[in-house]
């Protein structure tokens, strides 16, 4: 009987690669910073703002710079300045990067899936709402405005002590 024998392939190493070292991983693009609390695409995720945001874009806008800007740019400003912006050549990208970018860098946020310009100019409602949710995750509704979030976190620094209500049982005495 014939006697096989089982022959080892052996690679030889890459050139400048030393002989027992783990081969280099393929280049992947990596992306620098944390991921965003919901996709670019999930507006269905906060119908609300999602409706909201298909007819009446600079609101949103608004509140969201008001919550960014920490009120020294009101929600009625903000959506007037982005108002004027839409008619002429639809230039409210301009101003919609420019807070997705700021949003971004205040909480390291990765810039993915597109550039903060490029979602604004192709996907400027899908990029609004999904910057409206981040700020609502973290705690920072926008649609209380700025005012509205700072008496909202006081109330809960004071606990559920609430200084307008009025005792629980309140009775006259003779």
């Amino acid at each position: 009987m014939g006697r096989v024998e089982a022959a080892e392939q052996v690679e030889s190493p890459a050139k400048g690669v030393a002989v027992g070292a783990p081969a280099p991983a393929p280049y992947t693009h990596q992306f620098v910073g944390r991921p965003w609390s919901s996709g670019l695409f999930d507006c269905h995720l906060d119908q609300t703002n999602a409706v909201m945001t298909a007819f009446l874009p600079c609101v949103t806008f608004g509140q969201i710079a008001e919550v960014m800007d920490a009120g020294e740019m009101s929600c009625p400003l903000g959506s007037f300045i982005y108002m004027l912006m839409m008619p002429a050549i639809c230039s409210q990208w301009i101003m919609g990067s420019k807070y997705r970018s700021k949003l971004r860098s205040r909480y390291g946020l990765v810039e993915a899936p597109y550039q903060d310009v490029v979602s604004h100019i192709f996907c400027s409602c899908c990029s609004l709402c999904q910057e409206f949710r981040e700020l609502k995750s973290r705690g920072l509704d926008p649609a209380l405005g700025w005012n509205g979030i700072v008496a909202e976190q006081q109330a809960m620094q004071y606990g559920s002590e609430q200084p307008n209500q009025p005792p629980p049982v309140q009775a006259m005495s003779n």
